[in-house]
């Protein structure tokens, strides 16, 4: 019984290349972040003073596409991008 039950949480699980064919390559998302979170995500990034809030659009496999300091910029960039953007809760 452990076992099935073991079995059935894996299969709830998806991988990154699953994440990243979602929609054909052709879905995005947008994350808000502080500053001081950036350079996980864009090493190459300056260095930005801590607490400014950033978005980020972000692949569906959460490879990092752009950062921005708009909301709106983002959005505008993915479909500039032929990207859907999908929201996450």
């Amino acid at each position: 019984m452990i076992h099935k039950v073991e079995n059935a949480a894996a299969e709830r699980f998806i991988t990154a290349e699953q994440l990243a064919g979602l929609g054909g390559g052709k879905i995005a998302y947008v994350k808000t972040m502080q500053s001081d979170e950036i350079n996980r995500l864009f090493p190459e990034a300056p260095d930005l003073a801590p607490g400014v809030e950033l978005f980020a659009l972000l692949g569906a496999d959460g490879t990092p596409i752009l950062l921005t300091d708009s909301k709106e910029a983002a959005i505008a960039n993915a479909w500039e991008n032929e990207l859907e953007t999908v929201s996450l809760h």
